[in-house]
């Protein structure tokens, strides 16, 4: 009965919580204002098939004769290229909105699938123990003694270029980190009370581990979601540009930068320098609202 006092409340604390995360994230104006921005970002991205001007990707809407045109030209169609033209004649502007939308989902989707795997391996590993939290993280030690972007990059040399080998490269590359921190949050709760009291009811294995105890170890995963994003799209779009990520057929900001770089020295400085700026807009937005996001979870971190 001692035990089961606290329960109740807790169905209604979610609610309360929830409004007292926003109001202290929003104490940070600057974590506000890239919040808006993010979100912003992410609305022109999975609009982006009405949002663009034109399909860059559609080749019956691309003209040749536009190629290398500055920000504000006129087309041969009548309407204006806001940002240029690159080297095939697409809008600048239409291939930032496509590649953003694809760069973003890629991060996501991979990201998704990291968590998933790491999440669960960590808290199965950090709450057994045993030889089986030895061998993962044997495994988790020797993944993360290489730089993630030298994975990768074996990875897509075996698998070959395409979204669905990139997500699987950054999939792979990310579980590790998600694994030890939520074996090390378990590590902190698997001893106490509310566990006891679970396994003194009778609970069943998946109850404890994922009703009681999962809940309890997610704030330094979410923290830790926000960075890895961040770096997954920074990563996806090393490995566009260095040519071993996305094909030259699906649209990528870091294609798009690799592009434009040839003809940097020309003078087109817009082929690489607006899609350049989006993808460093995308990943300081990020941080600042994951640094935000930080220090709500632990004020503890707060400067």
């Amino acid at each position: 009965m001692v035990n089961a006092a606290p329960a109740a409340p807790a169905r209604h604390a979610p609610a309360g919580r929830l409004r007292d995360f926003f109001s202290r994230f929003a104490e940070s104006r600057v974590s506000l204002v890239a919040l808006i921005v993010l979100a912003a970002i992410l609305f022109l991205a999975f609009f982006s098939p009405w949002l663009a001007p034109t399909n860059p990707y559609d080749l019956a809407s691309i003209d040749i004769l536009d190629s290398r045109l500055p920000p504000g030209s006129e087309a041969m169609a009548g309407f204006t290229y806001w940002l240029g033209t690159d080297g095939q004649g697409r809008d600048i502007l239409s291939t930032i909105l496509y590649g953003l939308r694809l760069s973003i989902l890629v991060a996501v989707v991979s990201g998704a699938i990291a968590i998933t795997v790491g999440v669960c391996v960590g808290l199965i590993s950090g709450y057994f123990g045993g030889k089986f939290d030895s061998l993962v993280m044997r495994v988790v030690d020797f993944q993360l003694s290489f730089p993630s972007i030298l994975v990768a990059l074996i990875l897509l040399a075996i698998f070959g270029k395409g979204a669905g080998n990139v997500i699987i490269a950054l999939f792979i590359t990310q579980w590790a980190y998600y694994c030890r921190t939520i074996r090390s949050a378990v590590l902190v709760e698997r001893e106490r009370e509310y566990l006891e009291a679970a396994r003194g009811l009778k609970l069943g294995t998946f109850t404890i581990l994922f009703r009681h105890l999962l809940p309890n170890c997610l704030a330094p995963v979410i923290v830790l979601a926000t960075v890895q994003i961040a770096n997954s799209i920074a990563l996806e779009a090393t490995l566009s540009f260095l040519g071993v990520g996305l094909p030259p057929t699906e649209p990528s900001l870091g294609l798009l930068i690799s592009n434009g770089f040839q003809f940097a020295l020309s003078g087109n400085y817009w082929i690489s320098l607006f899609p350049g700026l989006a993808l460093v807009i995308l990943i300081v937005a990020i941080n600042l609202v994951g640094d935000q996001v930080r220090d709500v979870l632990n004020p503890r971190l707060e400067s």
